[in-house]
């Protein structure tokens, strides 16, 4: 058996996944034996390590049990987000180098038209109904013995930035050269960070084709531990799972944080979360006041971290750390912190640049040196084009993304900064805060609100918005206008597609 630790082996009966919505589970013995027959697949398709696969999968086991078969492979795989545009989806598989793609029939951009778009020598498998062109991928597993390849080695993932400033762009590792099974770095890096073993009952209500939830959720396999997956994220039924499944740890982005408050108070209260003993939150920057309205509720239980897709560093703060430094992501865990100006050149701490680690594991991106040389400065630091500064201490304020950024009369304004006023709003659900085209400014602010009661949309509430953050802000940071919009393009981990709210009025 290749899963490392004592209580995996001592315990095989033990449930490592289990389907919130349909009871769905599997023990630590058939994860085992269903990872092995998968790699088999893999090898008897001439799938060797170093090798591109692809998942285009909804949340569930066939998604998890693929992603660990792949992993002792020593392939890379990709994780494809379901609700792409099929032009995004195509870019992708080809972009990734995919030697075999495997995917869910049932999904709605099968019948919307993405078999016909699909070209290239690429093995097809697929779960469910069985699709024209594709092999069974149950029938083709079912068929492999459960022992353990050869060859099995250390496989990665290479998953795709979210694609909120642009194209997403493939993140690669360096593929290591080292038996499948071992402890790998994010093992390493997260056990400590977030009290991870054998005890540990995690609840993942984001998609799994992101990075943090996949990762998190192996990570915690991998220790012993049994996850419990969501389908899809839905706030009061996030809430009576960890009672039902007594979770003692969950992981969520803003958003959702904003959406359990906005449930009336009766629900809120209605359901026991004592078992919570550690809650993340990253993804996106969290406004103060909804961190600490969250903690009011949970407890001081919440833990903040910064990292990206590409993992070139990582901070991390402690609910202590957070009260005395409020609105801070943290000091570094995994590199060193800088930030610097636009040449490149270290500023002190207190002033505002851009944030760069240095010192951490080593990235690029996939067929793109372009991009992967324009993510360094001269002294080989990386950046994820984030807007920060460091106090004296080396707690790291994320300020925006450099792309976002409104020069306004020749004035920085930071749409974060905005929006964190605006979502404080109690008619307020999610909002997006852009630079719109000025005769006179260059560019004014403009805010895009998706309201919790879509009839209270009106020139009305617009004026009490911007008068809501006229209270709050400087005028030259407040909002000139403001549009209302029924749904903002969020990716479902939380990241707001601003480049398409952005586009709409270029």
């Amino acid at each position: 058996m290749l899963f490392p630790l004592p209580p995996v082996v001592q315990n095989p009966g033990k449930v490592a996944i289990q389907i919130c919505e349909t009871g769905e589970r599997l023990t630590f013995a058939e994860l085992e034996r269903g990872a092995n027959r998968i790699a088999r697949v893999l090898r008897s398709n001439g799938i060797v390590r170093g090798d591109h696969v692809a998942l285009l999968l909804p949340n569930g086991l066939p998604f998890l049990q693929a992603c660990f078969g792949l992993d002792r492979a020593g392939v890379y795989y990709t994780t494809i987000n379901t609700r792409l545009a099929i032009s995004e989806i195509v870019h992708i598989l080809r972009d990734c180098d995919a030697r075999l793609l495997l995917l869910d029939s049932g999904l709605d951009i099968v019948r919307d038209g993405l078999l016909e778009a699909l070209n290239g020598p690429v093995l097809r498998f697929c779960v469910g109904d069985l699709l024209p062109g594709f092999h069974d991928w149950e029938t083709a597993v079912l068929a492999e013995s459960d022992a353990s390849i050869d060859d099995a080695s250390q496989g990665l993932d290479m998953l795709y930035s979210s694609g909120t400033t642009g194209r997403p762009k493939g993140v690669k590792w360096p593929m290591v050269d080292k038996p499948a099974g071992q402890r790998t770095m994010l093992v390493e890096l997260l056990q400590p960070l977030f009290a991870y073993d054998e005890q540990t009952r995690y609840l993942s209500p984001a998609p799994l084709y992101h990075a943090a939830p996949l990762r998190h959720c192996m990570t915690v396999v991998k220790l012993g531990g049994t996850i419990f997956v969501m389908r899809q994220f839905d706030a009061e039924r996030s809430l009576a799972w960890i009672e039902q499944f007594k979770v003692t740890h969950a992981q969520w982005v803003p958003t959702m944080f904003v959406r359990l408050l906005k449930l009336p108070e009766e629900i809120r209260h209605r359901f026991d979360l004592s078992s919570l003993k550690l809650v993340l939150h990253a993804a996106a920057p969290c406004p103060v006041e909804v961190k600490h309205r969250m903690m009011a509720w949970w407890g001081s239980i919440i833990h903040e971290y910064y990292a990206g897709t590409e993992n070139n560093g990582f901070c991390a703060i402690t609910p202590d750390e957070w009260l005395t430094h409020p609105g801070s992501v943290g000091r570094a865990r995994q590199g060193r912190l800088h930030v610097c100006d636009d040449d490149g050149q270290e500023l002190p701490a207190g002033s505002t640049g851009l944030v760069y680690f240095s010192d951490g594991p080593e990235f690029s991106y996939h067929k793109d040196p372009e991009k992967t040389a324009q993510s360094r400065n001269s002294l080989g630091w990386s950046t994820l084009g984030d807007v920060g500064y460091l106090d004296a201490e080396g707690y790291l304020y994320l300020v925006d993304r450099k792309a976002f950024m409104i020069i306004s009369g020749g004035v920085n304004v930071y749409p974060q900064e905005v929006e964190n006023v605006l979502i404080d709003h109690p008619k307020v659900l999610d909002v997006a805060v852009i630079g719109v085209p000025d005769e006179d400014l260059g560019e004014s602010v403009k805010a895009v609100v998706q309201v919790v009661e879509p009839n209270e949309a009106s020139a009305s509430l617009s004026a009490d918005l911007i008068a809501f953050c006229r209270q709050r802000l400087a005028s030259f940071k407040c909002p000139k206008s403001i549009d209302f919009d029924p749904a903002l393009p969020r990716h479902p981990t939380g990241k707001l597609y601003k480049q398409r709210v952005w586009d709409r009025y270029r």
